[in-house]
């Protein structure tokens, strides 16, 4: 087990609200829960996932429970750090026998190359997305994380960290442009946990409900997180000068108390961000394109040859550029594989696809080689 360690908010006495409310308890939680208080189960939130185990925080305090009862075989259904459970309220070992239905859940794929999910937070309402500025912006995987965040349910917003290494405020301003451009309809947001730099604005953001905090290895994470606990809890690690990249710091995943208000889950730095079911997401990041698209000529517009493109028109005149369709592209295709493995209408279409791909290409190249004969 880690050593972090779990912060509540202290009630006063005149306080009547539920013990949990801190950590985002409400009455529709407590209705959801009725069934389950019925039999004498006690609610609580679950603060840290660790091999079949789990810390949940309850109006007693933090009880270790085991998850044996509710470990099915689907990935995307086992608990995870955020959610409500109902808890034994005594014995030994205590164990979870239900957990409340999810509002929002952040998920991504495993790998490009399996049909398998996993869940990184649940019942969150803010997607903090930890961007460094002490190396090259990718705007690419920016898009990846943002279309994950809309298809969760909870509301993106991207840190851009360590602020304080851009030497000058108008180099500053070209960088947060540049990722407003890719995160249309997202707050984007400059700080500096060595200077304290907009941590006051995060505070306030994060300060109302449950915020997951994302991003890579070395994006800053660790930082931030003790920078909005006003403590050093979360440990960190030096990046590696080479490349910008650090180790990872957060090894699981951590519900903490804030004292400005809101809770906050950490994240270990993530190597591949795969996205999972997340065609709305995607649509979402890149809503201009969406919309452009809903003015071409043909429904089913491709973008690509078709007249009365409206896309293509766009890119031609400039005011749409071209990474962003060729990323929007991308996306999209990467997202229909991981659909078509578990979806056999949309595999057997993507099937019927490239098979018409081909035969064009072979047509045209035999078109190439007829047209060069004398």
């Amino acid at each position: 087990m880690s050593d972090v360690s779990f912060h509540t908010s202290s009630a006063s006495a005149s306080d009547t609200r539920h013990p949990l409310a801190s950590h985002g308890w409400d009455e529709g939680w407590e209705a959801e829960f009725a069934p389950y208080a019925a039999q004498g189960l006690l609610p609580g939130r679950v603060v840290r996932v660790d091999r079949g185990q789990c810390d949940v925080l309850t109006a007693d305090g933090i009880v270790r429970a085991d998850t044996a009862y509710v470990t099915p075989h689907d990935p995307l259904r086992v608990v995870c750090t955020g959610d409500w459970a109902a808890v034994d309220p005594v014995g030994d070992p205590r164990f979870v026998r239900a957990y409340l239905p999810r509002r929002t859940a952040f998920v991504r794929s495993t790998s490009s190359t399996r049909s398998e999910g996993q869940i990184l937070a649940a019942n969150v309402d803010h997607a903090i997305i930890a961007v460094s500025l002490a190396a090259e912006l990718d705007l690419g995987r920016i898009e990846r994380f943002l279309a994950l965040a809309w298809e969760s349910g909870a509301q993106p917003l991207v840190v851009l960290t360590k602020s304080d290494l851009v030497p000058d405020a108008t180099g500053l301003s070209y960088l947060v442009e540049d990722v407003e451009t890719t995160a249309p309809g997202v707050q984007v947001l400059p700080v500096s946990s060595a200077t304290g730099d907009g941590i006051d604005v995060l505070t306030a953001v994060v300060s109302g409900g449950t915020s997951v905090l994302l991003g890579v290895s070395g994006a800053g994470k660790s930082t931030l997180a003790n920078a909005l606990l006003g403590e050093d809890v979360m440990e960190v690690r030096a990046i590696r000068e080479i490349d910008g990249k650090g180790r990872h710091t957060t090894t699981t995943r951590n519900l903490l108390a804030l004292p400005g208000g809101g809770v906050l889950i950490d994240t270990p730095g993530l190597r591949g961000v795969g996205l999972w079911d997340a065609e709305t997401g995607v649509g979402q990041v890149f809503a201009e394109i969406e919309e452009l698209a809903a003015r071409c000529r043909f429904h089913d517009c491709a973008h690509e040859t078709e007249p009365g493109c409206a896309v293509r028109a766009a890119l031609e005149e400039g005011s749409l550029p071209g990474r962003r369709l060729e990323s929007y592209r991308k996306l999209l295709r990467e997202n229909r594989r991981i659909v078509a493995k578990t979806d056999a209408r949309l595999r057997a279409e993507l099937g019927r696809e490239w098979r018409l791909k081909s035969a064009q290409g072979r047509a045209n190249s035999e078109a190439k080689r007829g047209g060069g004969r004398r």
